[in-house]
């Protein structure tokens, strides 16, 4: 047969498929989620998402140890409290977990990027990301503290924050707040396009974030939606947001290609608690390969878009990385 064009030329052999390669991973994208809890002594599995764990700010050092010996240098850090109350208070406590957290990993490892989230849904007593008022979580009110919220992070030496909450205008707020306190060098990594997803479900088990009443609908984005995250991000990035994210991820690889084009900021992806948790469960009734299902979901979000890939699995891919099974 008389074929001109044949794509296969450049299929033949291992060297070759990688050298054409349009989509190429590198272990310094990737970042690792770990969860701070109250107390000392504590390195608990969590039943939500085998192989995680719930470390106390003791502990936390182990979780670190992990991510470095696997090539991540990034953290991403949650706080789970023993107290919780209406306004959150120990969110931006000095002396919480995830402020002990944070010392205790900048004490030894310099050279951590140590991000933290920055919300209030594991803090309140009532579940929700925000200040009440009756039923309803009132933006304005809650601005300030989440404002307050960062600075406590950044003043015990993270290194950047990630507002979580949805909040209208939190990205101004912070960004006010760290630059009239001399941290006009600490990025912000906004949620900006975090959609109400069903797929949350084992994370709020692990966080102990589910809310008391209602839902998070009227705050975090319709799954119907895609223009409105190109709005929420426009927005996010003109008030000083420097990097923006998508999640959950592999739902939504639409929105990260929608973002990616539409704006000129790194953008994450996050493959939140229930993607992680059904390749588990799956893997666990040998009904697929976990290995081959694990780079290939991620390889799909880079694809997309992605440049920053927030991801339980982040360990584990950095190695599939330094194989040569993805990247």
């Amino acid at each position: 047969m008389d074929l001109t064009i044949r794509p296969r030329r450049l299929r033949a052999n291992e060297s070759l498929r990688r050298m054409v390669r349009e989509t190429r991973i590198s272990s310094d994208s990737l970042v690792y989620p770990v969860f701070i809890k109250e107390g000392h002594n504590i390195k608990d599995e969590i039943p939500s998402l085998p192989g995680q764990y719930h470390y106390s700010p003791d502990m936390v050092c182990e979780a670190a140890e992990l991510a470095l010996q696997a090539g991540v240098g990034s953290l991403l850090l949650f706080g789970l409290p023993a107290h919780k109350d209406p306004v959150g208070s120990e969110a931006y406590h000095d002396h919480a977990a995830l402020q002990e957290g944070i010392r205790a990993l900048k004490e030894h490892y310099s050279d951590l990027q140590v991000i933290t989230d920055v919300c209030m849904c594991e803090y309140t007593s009532h579940g929700h990301c925000g200040i009440l008022n009756g039923t309803e979580v009132d933006n304005d009110k809650t601005l300030p503290y989440l404002a307050k919220i960062a600075l406590s992070h950044v003043q015990a030496g993270a290194d950047m924050v990630a507002p979580s909450d949805m909040m209208d205008g939190r990205v101004a707020a912070i960004r006010q707040v760290l630059d009239e306190n001399g941290f006009t060098g600490t990025p912000i990594m906004s949620y900006s396009a975090k959609y109400a997803s069903a797929f949350y479900g084992p994370f709020r088990e692990a966080a102990g974030s589910a809310p008391a009443f209602g839902n998070r609908k009227s705050y975090q984005m319709d799954p119907h939606n895609s223009r409105e995250a190109l709005k929420e991000s426009l927005t996010d990035a003109a008030e000083g947001a420097d990097i923006l994210m998508v999640k959950p991820a592999l739902s939504y690889l639409d929105i990260i290609r929608m973002v990616k084009e539409s704006t000129n900021l790194p953008l994450a992806a996050y493959s939140v608690s229930g993607e992680y948790a059904m390749i588990k469960a799956a893997s666990a009734q040998n009904l697929i390969d976990e290995y081959a299902v694990m780079c290939e979901s991620a390889l799909s979000i880079y694809r997309a878009g992605a440049d920053i890939l927030i991801s339980y699995y982040a360990p584990e891919l950095a190695a599939a990385i330094r194989k040569g099974d993805i990247g």
